[in-house]
C-alpha cells in the first residue's frame, strides 16, 4: 500500500493530473491494433475455427466478434455491465457476424474455450470466477486469459497511475479522494471503483489457479 497520505499528497495530485490522462500508454497501446493476436497470438485464432467460444468480460464486443470472425462456430460475451451490450450488438451486426455473437451475463451451453482479456485485475473475487469458468466448459476445455498490467507494474494502479508507480507511491486514501473530484459513485476504495481493482500480482494470480479446479498448462 501507498505511503504518502495527507493533503499535500492530494494537491500534488490535483496539481500534476491536470488535464492528463491516467495510464495513457495502456489506453493507445492497442489502437488499430489486434489486442487478442498481440497478447495471445495467432495460434489461438487459429484454434478457435469451429468451436464455441466465451469471451469472459467483453466489454464492447471487439474480441468476441474477432474471434467470430476468425471461424469459431458460436461466440458468447459474457460480461456484468450490461449497458455495454446494445454497442456490441450493433459491432456484431456491422461486422456481419451478429448470428453468431451473443452477449449475456450468462451463457447458455457449455463451451470449447473461454477467453478472457483484461478481466482477473478487476474481479471482486477471481477465485470465485476460476469456479465459474469451470462449469461452463466442456470435458477438455480450456481458459486462455491475458489481463493488464499487475499492481507492482509501473501502470498497474490503471486510473490512479498517473505517472509510473504513482498507485504504490501514494495511499489508497488519498488516491480516492483525488479520483471522486471527477467521479461520483461514492467508491472508498480501489476494489469499489467502476469495473473494479483488486491490485493483483503474478503471485496471487499462481496462488488462486493452483487453488481452483484448473492447471496452468502455459504461463
Amino acid at each position: 500500500m501507498g505511503l504518502i497520505g495527507g493533503s499535500q499528497a492530494y494537491r500534488f495530485l490535483r496539481w500534476y493530473a491536470a488535464g492528463k490522462e491516467a495510464a495513457s500508454e495502456v489506453a493507445t497501446a492497442y489502437s488499430g491494433k489486434s489486442k487478442l493476436r498481440i497478447l495471445l497470438g495467432d495460434a489461438l485464432l487459429s484454434e478457435v475455427r469451429d468451436r464455441d467460444v466465451i469471451d469472459f468480460g467483453c466489454g464492447e464486443g471487439n474480441e468476441a466478434i474477432e474471434i467470430a470472425l476468425a471461424g469459431a462456430r458460436s461466440v458468447v460475451g459474457i460480461d456484468i455491465l450490461t449497458d455495454r451490450f446494445p454497442e456490441a450488438i450493433r459491432r456484431s451486426q456491422a461486422a456481419g457476424v451478429g448470428e453468431k455473437v451473443r452477449f449475456l451475463t450468462l451463457p447458455e451451453l457449455p463451451v470449447d474455450l473461454i477467453v478472457s482479456l483484461d478481466s482477473f485485475e478487476h474481479f471482486d473475487d477471481p477465485g470465485e470466477i476460476l469456479r465459474v469458468m469451470s462449469t461452463f466448459l466442456r470435458p477438455g476445455g480450456r481458459v486462455v486469459a491475458s489481463f493488464g498490467p499487475t499492481w507492482y507494474h509501473p501502470l498497474g494502479g490503471h486510473l490512479f497511475s498517473v505517472f509510473p508507480w504513482a498507485h504504490l507511491i501514494f495511499t489508497e486514501k488519498v488516491l480516492i479522494r483525488w479520483r471522486s473530484d471527477f467521479k461520483s459513485d461514492g467508491a472508498r476504495h480501489f476494489r469499489e471503483v467502476a469495473g473494479g481493482l483488486n491490485q493483483m500480482t503474478v503471485a496471487r494470480f499462481k496462488r488462486i489457479v493452483n487453488d481452483s479446479p484448473f492447471r496452468i498448462v502455459y504461463f
